[in-house]
């Protein structure tokens, strides 16, 4: 049976869309990674009593967890980012990932070693995303219907570094053992695996387009717990892998090409090579100093995204203020190709009322 064509009302603010391609903009748009989460008291009340993977499994809850922070921020935020996870990859390889109080994810059986038996199961098992990741699209498609064309819609994955990373330590870390383990004493293991990751990643994301977003992120929020030699020979080549195939297997779906961010966080030392990676967008975290940043861009057509420390949202308005003027220097003064946001997911603990004036000062400081 033919795929039923999905239609959607046409938008009413693109200017993620515009700035992401590099077009000249009014003002940069802006949006928050993690902004539809802990930190709202309307996502507890959505979340009542069920476990975190439940609602990224049901549509109806995971889009009205997206839309949050589109509705108590309307008129100040330019995008809505899909409410699910970067775990649900490898969950979808066959790996049980569960979601523990004050913990984080926590992985009962993490993989051990290349001949451990369960390495040889996950590298084998044939993945099919579209089965296993359905619920995603299905959210995807809905919270697009939902927003009415207000403003775009991002999907997003893990990089396969960072998913590897969780595949191996079973968990958050502080000390990467595991993954250092793997990566010095079984590189070619880590790469057969980090391969397969990038090819499921690639589906993943095609997927979410083909359901309705209309950018898509790559997180590889742990590349910077690799020196810049290991991050060339284990995260970068995967990260250009993604850029590489999925246009390919757009185009072979018969769908546009979508913008493309990268965020290598804290890999502070690999910006200059991010902005040839194939992507329209780099994001960066607070390590980098926005002027800084760039003259190391350069004349290259990249666009760049972030990158206020996250913290500064715990601190007083003035401290908003003067983290902003900074941004707005450094990134936006005569039009330099920016996307206002956080260099990281927003915190829990945070109040909301800051993460608005964050988003007014912007606003404020960058009208036209």
């Amino acid at each position: 049976m033919a795929k039923m064509e999905i239609t959607f009302e046409p938008m009413k603010n693109d200017l993620l869309l515009r700035a992401a391609r590099g077009e000249k903009v009014e003002r940069p748009p802006m949006w928050v990674m993690r902004q539809a989460g802990r930190y709202l008291p309307e996502y507890h009340e959505a979340k009542g009593n069920r476990d975190f993977f439940e609602c990224c499994r049901d549509p109806e809850v995971a889009t009205t967890i997206t839309l949050q922070p589109v509705e108590r921020y309307a008129g100040l935020l330019d995008a809505a980012i899909i409410f699910s996870d970067i775990l649900v990859i490898p969950q979808a390889m066959g790996m049980t990932v569960e979601m523990l109080d004050k913990k984080g994810p926590h992985f009962p059986n993490p993989l051990q070693s290349p001949t451990d038996g369960q390495y040889a199961e996950v590298l084998g098992r044939a993945v099919d995303v579209a089965t296993e990741l359905d619920y995603v699209y299905k959210a995807v498609t809905l919270t697009r219907q939902r927003l009415q064309g207000r403003v775009p819609l991002i999907g997003f994955c893990g990089a396969p570094w960072t998913l590897f990373c969780y595949m191996v330590e079973g968990g958050g870390t502080k000390l990467f053992a595991q993954s250092k383990t793997w990566i010095y004493k079984y590189p070619e293991e880590t790469k057969k695996l980090l391969h397969k990751i990038a090819d499921i990643c690639v589906d993943h994301l095609a997927l979410q387009v083909q359901a309705g977003a209309q950018l898509v992120q790559v997180f590889d929020s742990w590349a910077g717990e690799l020196g810049p030699s290991s991050y060339k020979k284990f995260s970068e080549p995967y990260l250009a892998h993604i850029a590489q195939k999925l246009p390919e297997k757009l185009k072979s779906m018969g769908l546009e090409k979508v913008p493309m961010i990268v965020f290598p966080k804290g890999a502070w030392y690999a910006l200059d090579s991010a902005c040839d990676l194939g992507y329209d967008v780099v994001g960066m975290d607070w390590l980098q100093d926005p002027a800084e940043a760039v003259k190391i861009r350069g004349d290259r057509k990249i666009v760049f995204q972030g990158n206020a420390d996250p913290g500064i949202l715990y601190g007083s308005k003035e401290g908003i203020t003067e983290a902003v003027e900074e941004q707005v220097k450094g990134f936006w003064v005569g039009n330099k190709g920016w996307i206002a946001n956080l260099g990281h997911g927003i915190t829990p603990g945070v109040n909301p009322d800051h993460l608005k004036h964050f988003f007014e000062e912007i606003h404020r400081l960058t009208k036209a």
